[in-house]
């Protein structure tokens, strides 16, 4: 009697392909180009810049900046920690002393170029 069974093929070795990606990595990082407009460095104003720098950054890096200096300043209002309570600095940028988080942004839009 002969048996028509499937044979058991051994999985092949999965540390190969990790290593691939490994070095990949650092590469991608490098030769990534800049596809969304979030990603494209624009040129902070002369207020902005006190805060963020005066060197084109992208969107979204101004914002983690800001966000930075206002956590670095203590800016967050302890009872609301949706209000950043601004400094000369901020105010200068926002406009007024006080304002939400989902407001920021839109302040922040009006000195990038």
């Amino acid at each position: 009697m002969t048996t028509t069974g499937k044979k058991t093929q051994a999985a092949p070795a999965k540390s190969a392909p990790a290593a691939g990606k490994a070095t990949k990595a650092p590469e991608a990082k490098k030769a990534k180009p800049a596809g969304s407009a979030f990603a494209k460095p624009l040129q902070p104003s002369k207020e902005l810049a006190a805060v963020v720098g005066s060197e084109p950054l992208p969107r979204t890096e101004v914002v983690s900046k800001v966000w930075h200096y206002i956590k670095k300043h203590k800016l967050q209002n302890e009872a609301n920690k949706r209000e950043i309570l601004a400094d000369d600095k901020l105010a200068a940028v926002f406009g007024k002393s006080k304002v939400t988080m989902f407001e920021m942004n839109k302040f922040l839009a009006q000195h990038l170029k």
